[in-house]
């Protein structure tokens, strides 16, 4: 058998092996991160429903400044809808767009992100004295071999994205939150209280005590010698 037979026949074999493996794989995955912000959940949440505020932390935006972004429809909520294009590979293009908006408790777009199709989420909810903000991606593969492939390695990487961007907004809202935060007035120091002299009254008068009056009487004779 000439060599380039035995090449595609063993090309052949890997696909079909491939295909075989690909059926076993999930037909929908799921990739989610979290993080914990020092906020309620009113404050996070305008920066998730309005798509401009989403330029100061989304990861697309933050890694390429001279990334290209389309806005279109209302400026939050349902119906709003950001493109952007970049020449940096790790960001590439893609698109978001709001289908559901439940202020300020969760928020579903329908994503685009480097030809990866899905539904993008963001849970909120109490935690301590904050929130915890939840960002999940759901990609649903069907039953071609190729998506199912690219769903295995959808955690790895729609995960690392969703940390950068997590983080980012944790640090972007904290920082935000702190510099709004109305600073106390300055304390006057207070002098400290003078003790008063001995002999002095609270008046801070002196006092000179009184003399006796000298007596007007002649002082006594010594009695006469005796002879």
């Amino acid at each position: 058998m000439a060599p380039m037979m035995r090449l595609i026949l063993g090309l052949g074999v890997l696909v079909l092996i491939l295909s075989a493996v690909a059926l076993g794989l999930p037909a929908y995955v799921t990739a989610t991160r979290s993080v914990v912000i020092n906020a309620p959940e009113y404050v996070i949440y305008p920066y998730l429903n309005n798509l401009r505020n989403q330029k100061e932390w989304a990861p697309w935006a933050v890694k390429d400044e001279n990334i290209k972004m389309t806005y279109s429809g209302p400026p939050e909520g349902n119906g709003a809808k950001v493109q952007w294009e970049s020449d940096v590979a790790s960001v590439g293009d893609g698109s978001i767009q709001i289908v559901e908006s439940d202020p300020p408790h969760s928020l579903t777009l329908a994503a685009d992100v480097k030809g990866v199709q899905g539904t993008s989420n963001f849970q909120l909810v109490p935690d301590g004295a904050g929130s915890k903000v939840t960002w999940s991606f759901e990609f649903e593969s069907g039953s071609s071999p190729i998506k199912r492939w690219k769903g295995l390695m959808l955690d790895g990487y729609i995960g690392e994205v969703y940390e950068d961007g997590l983080e980012k907004l944790k640090q972007t809202v904290e920082s935000t939150r702190a510099q709004a935060r109305p600073q106390p007035a300055p304390v006057a120091p207070v002098a400290p209280a003078e003790t008063p002299e001995a002999g002095t009254p609270e008046g801070g008068e002196s006092v000179v005590p009184e003399q006796a009056p000298a007596s007007d009487a002649p002082a006594a004779e010594a009695p006469a010698e005796q002879p």
